[in-house]
This record gives structure tokens, C-alpha cells and sequence, in this order.
């Protein structure tokens, strides 16, 4: 009948639209500029995981992986994890698309971009099948090696449960790590670990409200200056998601802004 063809283009189209426009999204991202130093938070839980951080330029994105018969499942917890929601189908799947299309970059011309890997797992178990699943894009993955690192269109960086003695024992790595504020005491190869991330409520006590503390300030400003000073990256979260922290991030050189609010921090930087 006429009514039950129009429910089922209807229902057709429903199913139909979401992935044309995931498709476009990946394949052709032209319009917006990168934003280097934006940095989604558990970007998973997002409404489109990876895409809509990419719509609005991130150039950082962080998702949390559990080992669950075989797959590297995306979620904040484990009881949240469903078949097939992995690190492939959401993120290294699409990044490969859209490297592919974009002349050898996410961003057409754009600079490199960042995965963040939590690994929420047991790191004896779970590296060893990231690295498998890590192999099969190695086309577009940064290699690190213990001298050296040779850089492509996706670096991935591994937190959480980080397989510290194995990493470090490898010759030829598809990841780096996650350091912590303590780790710059220690002065890692960058090779090793490029990027160094902490909770901000650990070392500050500053939420946003007033002004910025001298003391806090120059603290702050240490921490970065050291950072840059071993050829690494630095990163807080759990700092007030707002506009006024974001600015003393970025006043003070933070290299990867923390959010959850996505296209408020891409107006704030886009404004700056």
C-alpha cells in the first residue's frame, strides 16, 4: 500500500541519512580549520565518536579501551562495552579514510594528529592485542624508536594501564606513552613518552573562580617550561571545563587543552 511504502522509505531513510552523512564527514572535511591544541575528553560519548570532535577541528581525541573476547571495546566502563563498538570500527577505521583522502593527513595540508588510548584493561593483556590491531595501520601511525621518531598522519599515545617495561623494551613502537608530572624528574626519552598528563586538582587549587594565583601561575609555567624542555607535550585533566582555565592554558603553553565541551572550546580558540 501507498502508506506502508511511504513508512518504509521513511524508515529507509532513517537508516540511510545518519551514514551518508558519517561518510561525509570522513571523506570530506575540508571546511574546518585544525585545531591543534584541542583536546577531546572521553570523546567516545559523544553523540558521533570521532566525528563530531573532527567537525569542529580537534586535532587530540581520547578514547578508553577494555579487552573483551578478542576486541578492543570503546566505553568508560566495563559494563557499558558492546560488541563491535572498538577501537577499529570508531576510530582507526575512519582516520584511515579520511588520511587517505586528505592527501596523507587528517586535515587536508593539516598538522598531525593525536589518538589517546586508555588502556582500562590489564596492560598484559590488552598491549599485546593493541599492538596486532596497531599493525594492520601502520600506513598511517607514527613510529617510535629509541633514538628517533618518524612521524605520520595519526600518533597514538597510550594511558591508563600503560605497559611501561614492555613499551620501553621495544626497539620499533606503534605508540608512545602517557607520562605523569613526576616522570619529568626522571627525564624520559620523548621517543618514549611525547606527551606528559596529570590531574589538575592534584597540583592546583585554582577552580576557575578569580583570578589566577601567582604562585599557581608560576607553577604552572615551570611545569610547561620543563615539558618542552625534554621535547615533550604536556596535558592536564580534570581542570574546570570553562573559559577562563582554557585561557591560562593557553596562556601558559599548554599543548593539549582538555574538554568535553566541543564546540564551545573550538569558538574560544577560533576567538583567540
Amino acid at each position: 500500500t501507498r502508506s506502508g511504502m511511504s513508512s518504509f522509505l521513511r524508515s529507509a531513510l532513517g537508516i540511510l541519512l545518519p551514514l551518508v552523512a558519517a561518510l561525509v564527514s570522513t571523506a570530506s572535511p575540508g571546511a574546518v580549520a585544525p585545531l591543534p591544541r584541542a583536546h577531546a575528553h572521553n570523546d567516545y560519548e559523544h553523540a558521533r565518536p570521532l566525528l563530531d570532535a573532527l567537525d569542529q577541528g580537534f586535532c587530540s581525541v581520547e578514547a578508553d579501551i577494555h579487552l573483551v573476547e578478542g576486541e578492543l571495546r570503546v566505553a568508560h566502563d566495563l559494563p557499558e562495552t558492546r560488541p563491535g563498538r572498538t577501537l577499529q570500527s570508531l576510530y582507526l577505521e575512519p582516520l584511515r579514510e579520511r588520511v587517505r583522502a586528505n592527501g596523507g593527513r587528517v586535515y587536508p595540508e593539516g598538522p598531525l594528529f593525536t589518538l589517546l588510548v586508555d588502556l582500562k584493561t590489564d596492560a598484559a593483556t590488552t598491549y599485546p592485542r593493541l599492538r596486532e590491531v596497531l599493525s594492520g595501520y601502520r600506513d598511517i601511525l607514527t613510529v617510535f624508536r629509541n633514538d628517533r621518531t618518524a612521524t605520520n598522519a595519526v600518533t597514538v599515545i597510550l594511558s591508563g594501564n600503560r605497559p611501561w617495561e614492555t613499551l620501553a623494551a621495544e626497539t620499533e613502537r606503534l605508540a608512545g606513552l602517557d607520562g605523569r608530572l613526576p616522570d619529568l624528574d626522571r627525564a624520559f626519552s620523548p621517543h618514549l613518552v611525547p606527551l606528559v598528563s596529570d590531574n589538575w586538582r592534584n597540583h592546583f587549587r585554582w577552580d576557575g573562580t578569580g583570578p589566577f594565583p601567582e604562585a599557581e601561575r608560576t607553577k604552572l609555567l615551570g611545569l610547561v617550561r620543563r615539558a618542552h624542555a625534554n621535547g615533550q607535550r604536556i596535558r592536564f585533566w580534570a581542570a574546570p571545563d570553562r573559559p577562563e582555565v582554557w585561557r591560562v592554558h593557553a596562556d601558559a603553553g599548554v599543548d593539549l587543552i582538555n574538554t568535553d565541551k566541543l564546540a564551545e572550546l573550538a569558538a574560544f580558540l577560533r576567538g583567540r
